[in-house]
């Protein structure tokens, strides 16, 4: 079994660490987005960074305006090193505090190689109701990454110290190509998260059923995309006003446009009287 800081090593890789400024597209929040998930989403297999990017634009912008809500979105890398850990109660430093969790969502990957962190050929979702007690699976490529999905769930009963009954959700939407598996994890992901949780009747019991739901793949890429652009105008917009015109043009940074917590304290700030 590798060794836990390999496989962090591993992990951080896909995050674009040893690449250059001039290869990253937006700087948001936690994750830096590059070049390659730009491509990736635009039309390809998407790249573990991409779905960390969907999952910080839903925690940042979705979940908090339900500041109640226990909901984790565990990032592909962590959900890489749980499924591959031997004890999962040795990455409980690295992992959320899942004290007061009510559900977890996360990533599932079909690599095996855990030197290769941006390994595997298919993405499904798993959605763990700790509330319940249940992990639902959900493949759009059905069944495939079945035995992932269960090791993941057997390794999380571990670090909860809790039993997890495995679904698996046969009427899961299923994807027409091999490269759209991504974009349905991060649909799924988002519609489950929006339509049923955050809005639930607490006085009826939630259907996590996707019978009948259908997913365009190519609207959910334009989507994605959309978003990633907007807050990147918005980014060269803050930047150019805190630039002063007196500053050579060759001395301006090279870094992407960021959308961060210092941003949101500026406007906190601004709005004072």
């Amino acid at each position: 079994m590798p060794s836990l800081s390999r496989m962090v090593d591993g992990a951080r890789r896909h995050f674009g660490d040893s690449l250059s400024p001039d290869d990253a597209y937006l700087s948001y929040y936690d994750v830096r987005v590059m070049k390659a998930d730009v491509d990736s989403i635009k039309n390809d297999w998407l790249t573990d960074n991409a779905i960390a990017f969907w999952q910080e634009y839903l925690e940042r912008e979705e979940l908090k305006g339900y500041p109640k809500a226990q909901i984790v979105l565990l990032r592909p890398s962590m959900s890489f090193l749980l499924q591959h850990t031997q004890d999962p109660r040795t990455l409980e430093t690295a992992l959320p505090k899942f004290t007061h969790t009510t559900h977890i969502f996360l990533p599932i990957n079909d690599n095996t190689d855990v030197a290769h962190a941006e390994g595997g050929s298919h993405w499904s979702l798993l959605l763990v109701s700790i509330i319940d007690g249940v992990s639902f699976h959900y493949d759009s490529l059905s069944p495939s990454n079945d035995r992932e999905a269960r090791n993941t769930s057997a390794k999380l009963e571990q670090l909860l110290q809790k039993r997890l009954r495995f679904i698996h959700m046969d009427d899961a939407p299923q994807q027409e190509n091999g490269s759209d598996c991504g974009v349905f994890v991060c649909v799924l992901m988002k519609h489950l998260l929006l339509k049923r949780l955050l809005r639930a009747d607490a006085t009826k019991k939630i259907s996590m059923s996707m019978k009948d739901q259908h997913i365009n793949a190519s609207d959910g890429r334009k989507t994605m995309m959309r978003i990633i652009d907007a807050r990147k105008k918005e980014g060269e917009r803050r930047r150019s006003r805190s630039v002063s015109p007196f500053r050579p043009k060759s001395s301006h940074s090279k870094s992407p446009p960021r959308i961060g917590e210092e941003n949101d304290n500026l406007k906190t700030t601004s709005g004072k009287g």
